[in-house]
C-alpha cells in the first residue's frame, strides 16, 4: 500500500513537470496547465480515489507557501503602499465573504448564512503566484506588483480567519459577534506575537552558529512549521504566526545569508513551492469525481450554475471594489492626493482583473471537515468544493488567459516616473564602479603602478564607467539597444564556446571533479546573470 502511494506521488510530480515545460513551450502561466492538468487527470481510467484528512492539508501546504510569499515581499515596498494594500487585503476579503454568503442563501437551496460566510472565506484571497507568472516578462508596473504581492498575503491572513469562525459557528451552531470579535483579537495579536519571538529565536540561531547552506536552508524550511504549529497548539492564529515571521527573518537576512546559502536557499524554496502548489491542484483534481458523486440531491448542470454565478459575482465585486480603494480615499482627503499619485484608471483594472483564485482556496476548501461533532456528515461539503473549483477554473483560466490582452492593449504605466529596471541596473552599476576606482586610487596608488594585475582591475572599472556613461549619454535609444543586444550576443556565445571547452576537458579526467563543477557553477552564474539584463 506503501509503495503504491508513494508510486502515485512520484507519477503526479513527473506529471506536473510535464506541464510546466509545456507550458514554458507555448509560453503561458504554469498554473494554468496545472488547474487543467488536475482537471483531465481525473478522467484517466484505473486513476484511484484520493482520500486527503483534511487535518493536515493546512499544515503540510499552507506554512512554506505563505512563508514563501513573506520572504519575497519587499518590506520597504509594502509600507509605501501599505494603503492600498490593507484596504484590498482586509476589505476586498470581508466584502466578497458578505456578497457570496448571502448570493449563496438566495439561489442555493437550504444553504445557510454560515455556510455561505464559509464559501465566500474560501474564495476571496486571490493568488499573487498565479498573478505574477502571467505578468512575468510582461511591462507591468512595480507598483502594482507591490500591491498585489502585499495584497495577496494580508489577505490570505483575513480570509483564512473568516473561514476559520464560518467552520466553528457551523461546527457549534452558534455565533455570538462580540465574542467572536474579542477571540479574532486575541489569536491575531497572539499570533504576530508567537511568530516573532520564533523568528528572532531563529535569527539569532542563524546568525551566531549557522554559517553553512546545509543548516541555514532547513532551518529556513523547518521555521514556518515550527511557527505554525506551536501557534495553533494554543489555537492562536498559525496563519498570521507564519506571516509576521516571514517577514521579520526576510527583513534581516542579510545578517544571516551570504551568496553561497542565498543562491541555495532561493533554488530550494523555488523547487519546494512549485511542488506544493502543483501537488495541490492535482489533489482537487484526483477529488472531483468523488465530489461529483457526492452532490447529492444537486445536479451537475445545477452546481455548474451556482458556480458560474458565483464565479461572476466574485470577479464584478473585486473590480468595484478596487476602483473604490483606489479613488475613494482620494475625494475624501487632501492629504492622500498630496503624498499618492494618482494611479489613473487602467492600473485598478489590471488590479481587478488580476484576481485569479489559486492554492489558497484548494488548501482551504480541503480542509473542511468530513463529519460535524455529532458524526453526521458536514452539510453541502462537496457542493463547496466543487463551487470552489468551478471558481478557480473560471478566474485563473479565463482571466489568466485574457489579463496579457488587456495589458498589452492598455499599455498600463506607472504614475511614479522612476527609472526602468534596467536603467536603474545601469545606474548601479555606474555608481558602485566609481566607488570601486575611487578606493584603488586612493588606498592602492603605488600597487598599481608597481602591479600589472592591479593595473587590469582598474583598466576594467574604467571601461565599465566608460560604457556605462556613454550609454546614459546616447540619445539614439534604438542605436544603444541594438548594441546592447549584439554585447548580450557575443557574451553569450563565448560563454558557451568556454562550456564546450569545460565539456572537453572534464572528458581528459586531468582535473578534480570538483573543481570542474565550480566552473561549471560559475558559468551557470554568469549565463544567469546575462539573461536578467
Amino acid at each position: 500500500m506503501v509503495h503504491q502511494n508513494l508510486l502515485i506521488v512520484l507519477v503526479l510530480f513527473f506529471f506536473m513537470v510535464l506541464l510546466y515545460l509545456l507550458s514554458e513551450r507555448v509560453k503561458m502561466s504554469y498554473p494554468i496547465f496545472l488547474v487543467i492538468g488536475g482537471l483531465s487527470i481525473s478522467f484517466v481510467p484505473g486513476i484511484p480515489n484520493v482520500n486527503i484528512d483534511p487535518d493536515i492539508v493546512f499544515l503540510i501546504f499552507l506554512p512554506p507557501l505563505l512563508f514563501e510569499a513573506a520572504w519575497n515581499t519587499s518590506w520597504r515596498s509594502f509600507l509605501t503602499w501599505k494603503r492600498s494594500i490593507f484596504s484590498m487585503g482586509f476589505g476586498l476579503v470581508f466584502s466578497t465573504s458578505l456578497a457570496v454568503a448571502y448570493l449563496s442563501i438566495m439561489i442555493i437551496p437550504d444553504f445557510t448564512l454560515a455556510l455561505g460566510f464559509l464559501l465566500g472565506g474560501i474564495i476571496s484571497p486571490p493568488d499573487a503566484v498565479a498573478a505574477t507568472s502571467i505578468l512575468k516578462g510582461m511591462k507591468m508596473p512595480r507598483s502594482g506588483l507591490t500591491i498585489l504581492e502585499g495584497e495577496s498575503l494580508v489577505n490570505d491572513a483575513a480570509s483564512l480567519t473568516v473561514f476559520r469562525f464560518a467552520t466553528v459557528a457551523i461546527l457549534t451552531n452558534q455565533f455570538v459577534f462580540r465574542k467572536a470579535t474579542i477571540d479574532f483579537a486575541v489569536l491575531a495579536f497572539m499570533g504576530v506575537a508567537v511568530g516573532l519571538v520564533v523568528a528572532y529565536l531563529l535569527f539569532w540561531i542563524l546568525r551566531s552558529w549557522a554559517k553553512s547552506s546545509r543548516m541555514t536552508t532547513p532551518i529556513t524550511i523547518i521555521a514556518p512549521y515550527l511557527m505554525y504549529v506551536i501557534a495553533e497548539e494554543f489555537h492562536w492564529s498559525g496563519v498570521l504566526a507564519v506571516v509576521s515571521g516571514g517577514l521579520y527573518l526576510s527583513s534581516h537576512a542579510k545578517d544571516f545569508l551570504n551568496y553561497r546559502t542565498r543562491l541555495q536557499n532561493k533554488e530550494v524554496w523555488n523547487i519546494l513551492v512549485f511542488l506544493l502548489n502543483g501537488f495541490v491542484f492535482i489533489l482537487i483534481g484526483l477529488e472531483l469525481p468523488m465530489i461529483v458523486e457526492g452532490l447529492g440531491s444537486y445536479s451537475l448542470k445545477e452546481a455548474i450554475g451556482y458556480g458560474l454565478l458565483i464565479s461572476g459575482i466574485v470577479i464584478l465585486i473585486r473590480i468595484i471594489l478596487v476602483y473604490l480603494t483606489f479613488f475613494l480615499p482620494r475625494l475624501l482627503s487632501s492629504s492622500i492626493r498630496r503624498k499618492e499619485p494618482t494611479q489613473g484608471w487602467k492600473l485598478p483594472f489590471i488590479i481587478g482583473w488580476a484576481g485569479m483564485r489559486g492554492v489558497v482556496s484548494l488548501a482551504a476548501a480541503l480542509t473542511i471537515p468530513l463529519t460535524m461533532d455529532n458524526g453526521s456528515s458536514f452539510p453541502h461539503r462537496n457542493l463547496i468544493l466543487f463551487i470552489t473549483f468551478v471558481v478557480i477554473l473560471i478566474t485563473l483560466v479565463f482571466q489568466g488567459l485574457t489579463l496579457p490582452v488587456f495589458l498589452r492593449i492598455l499599455k498600463v504605466e506607472d504614475a511614479k516616473e522612476n527609472l526602468l529596471p534596467n536603467e536603474q541596473m545601469d545606474a548601479i552599476r555606474l555608481r558602485l564602479a566609481r566607488q570601486s576606482a575611487t578606493y584603488l586610487e586612493s588606498n592602492y596608488s603605488s600597487e598599481m603602478a608597481e602591479y600589472s594585475s592591479i593595473q587590469r582591475i582598474m583598466e576594467q572599472i574604467r571601461r565599465t564607467i566608460n560604457a556605462t556613461a556613454a550609454g546614459k549619454e546616447q540619445d539614439e535609444k534604438d542605436l544603444l539597444d541594438s548594441a546592447q543586444d549584439l554585447n548580450k550576443k557575443i557574451l553569450l556565445e563565448l560563454l558557451q564556446l568556454r562550456r564546450l571547452g569545460l565539456h572537453s576537458i572534464h572528458e581528459e579526467n586531468l582535473y578534480d571533479e570538483e573543481v570542474i563543477r565550480d566552473l561549471e557553477n560559475n558559468l551557470d552564474l554568469e549565463e544567469s546573470r546575462l539573461n536578467k539584463r
